[in-house]
């Protein structure tokens, strides 16, 4: 489904990602995994078609390219779609939630009134979401609805590929496991594939069939979740499993601010 060679960005002397190689087949899940910095968000981007490639080849389904060309996004953006940390931020919050899906579901395809009515409903409904959210602003609406409504949005696309760019991280942990389910069953159901960019290893066991371990833009590791979660063999990916706070975790305390 996904084909990614040799990916690099440069910003001027600055190698932000250098020599990223991965496939995605149909209906698979993979995260790209790392600390702030590593590389994993820009990979994402040059992947959607928002940032340009410096090198390398991205090919969707049997169609590849480097760079897209400005009448090459919008049909990139059809088989690639991204949801962002914050919702929010990437809804219009003049616009009633219904509005704002079948916006998108017009961009992508040309269908009569009654018929786009309906795509709308579909989607909302694929997303947990019925008809008096439809009618809400987004400010009426929990974190969790309008991470729904923007994944709904970009499943109007009918994408291959679905890209998720730390699209939990800012959910209460209960509405992250909801999320995490919801996306789930779309793949199923659509056989879209899954990039999950993200530095929650937990949630990385829970969506995804293979992880990409990402250091200062560079693969380090790579392969099935069970076996680079289970055995890492990189000395950093050893520490990011490392630094996972373990059940009764409790922050230690400085000297001066314990109790007296």
């Amino acid at each position: 489904m996904l084909e990614v060679r040799n990916l690099r960005k440069e910003f001027g002397d600055f190698v932000a990602v250098d020599d990223v190689t991965f496939s995605l087949p149909e209906q698979g899940s993979l995260a790209i995994v790392g600390e702030s910095g590593s590389g994993k968000t820009t990979t994402a981007r040059m992947i959607a078609g928002l940032e340009t490639v410096s090198g390398g080849h991205v090919a969707v389904g049997e169609r590849g390219s480097g760079p897209p060309r400005s009448h090459e996004r919008r049909a990139r953006g059809r088989r690639i779609q991204m949801v962002f940390q914050d919702p929010y931020s990437s809804l219009d919050r003049r616009q009633r939630v219904g509005d704002a899906v079948a916006e998108a579901v017009a961009l992508h395809r040309d269908l009569p009134a009654d018929r786009n009515r309906a795509r709308v409903a579909e989607l909302l409904d694929m997303v947990g979401l019925d008809d008096r959210q439809a009618r809400s602003l987004p400010k009426a609406l929990s974190g969790g609805q309008r991470q729904r409504v923007a994944i709904a949005r970009a499943l109007a696309a009918e994408p291959r590929v679905l890209i998720l760019d730390e699209a939990i991280a800012a959910l209460d942990v209960s509405i992250q496991a909801q999320i995490l389910a919801l996306l789930a069953r779309v793949r199923a159901d659509t056989g879209t594939a899954l990039l999950f960019i993200t530095h929650d290893l937990g949630a990385v066991r829970h969506i995804s069939d293979d992880v990409l371990v990402m250091q200062a833009g560079r693969v380090v590791e790579h392969g099935p979740v069970a076996t680079v979660l289970g055995d890492p063999r990189d000395p950093y990916t050893r520490r990011l499993i490392a630094s996972i706070p373990k059940p009764g975790w409790k922050p230690r305390r400085r000297a001066d601010e314990a109790v007296t």
